[in-house]
């Protein structure tokens, strides 16, 4: 990370309103052209800037991010230092970082985290791992004291990317190939089979257009919206909505014989999200 101060909050003071600040935040508009958004305004300060790894869905990529007082701005990286494009804007705000242990084939990796999107990046050293985190956070702080805001609690899950398995991770049984496509359930991030993402459900945080789900959370959704209308109507006991609860959830439990609960009990067998990202094992090795 190239930071422009070791210490943000003086760099803000010291910065803020003035002709350099004007003209650093001016030549990142410059390189992200007409496809970018205006980044100028009064108090906003560009405090650092570097390459970091991003984690896609098909492969980790380089982006270049740029670290404001208010916001983070990342894009890809067509001229290094001259011209980028894809941009992005992340109000600091929203952003929650989880640090990620390291494993073999993962070094210096963090997550970030927010309402709508999460995903993982990678410095080039540890050093340079902890100046972007404790940067981050710093301002993440400072904002969230600035606005009155509470530290966002819901965020959007990480897609797995798709060289993590080779194999549905509901199912567990139809196997990807050329013709037998990965797709994401928006809502945990897993990579399933078709017939496991069919259904489609109202993410409001995400989009406003029903979105693809996988069967265990759809159940889950499903269950959890019946239960609040339910409450709304006042048309059963507590009681009663612990027992519809039970009964719509039970499909990832196993308490059944049938075929979707024969399913929902595999669901458990898949290590977590943290365990994936904690671990550089094949998903696939599990069920090979």
């Amino acid at each position: 990370m190239h930071s422009y101060a070791k210490n943000p909050e003086k760099m803000v003071d010291h910065l803020v309103n003035t002709e350099i600040n004007s003209q650093r935040i001016a030549a990142v508009e410059n390189c992200f052209g007409a496809s970018g958004q205006p980044l100028a305004l009064p108090g906003r300060v560009l405090l650092g800037e570097g390459v970091l790894t991003k984690e896609c869905r098909k492969k980790a990529k380089p982006r270049i991010f740029f670290l404001f007082n208010d916001i983070l701005v990342y894009g890809s990286i067509v001229l290094s230092k001259r011209k980028y494009r894809s941009q992005h804007i992340i109000p600091l705000e929203e952003v929650t970082l989880e640090p990620l242990p390291d494993t073999l084939e993962a070094k210096n990796r963090w997550m970030i985290k927010t309402a709508k999107k999460s995903f993982v990046v990678s410095a080039a050293s540890p050093t340079e791992r902890q100046e972007w985190l404790s940067h981050i956070e710093e301002c993440v702080r400072r904002q969230l004291l600035a606005t009155g805001h509470q530290p966002t609690t819901e965020h959007a899950a990480p897609w797995i990317p798709d060289k993590a398995t080779d194999i549905c991770m509901r199912c567990t049984q139809t196997r990807f190939s050329a013709l037998t496509r990965r797709h994401h359930c928006r809502k945990c991030g897993f990579v399933v089979c078709a017939e496991c993402s069919r259904e489609r459900f109202l993410l409001p945080r995400l989009s406003p257009k029903p979105l693809r789900v996988c069967s265990l959370c759809y159940r889950e959704l499903a269950a959890q919206k019946l239960k609040e209308e339910a409450e709304e109507q006042g048309r059963v006991s507590p009681e009663q909505l612990a027992h519809l609860g039970g009964a719509l959830y039970g499909a990832s439990s196993g308490d059944d014989d049938s075929d979707e609960d024969k399913e929902g009990s595999r669901d458990g067998d898949w290590p977590s999200r943290v365990q994936f990202y904690a671990s550089s094992v094949s998903w696939s090795a599990f069920h090979s």
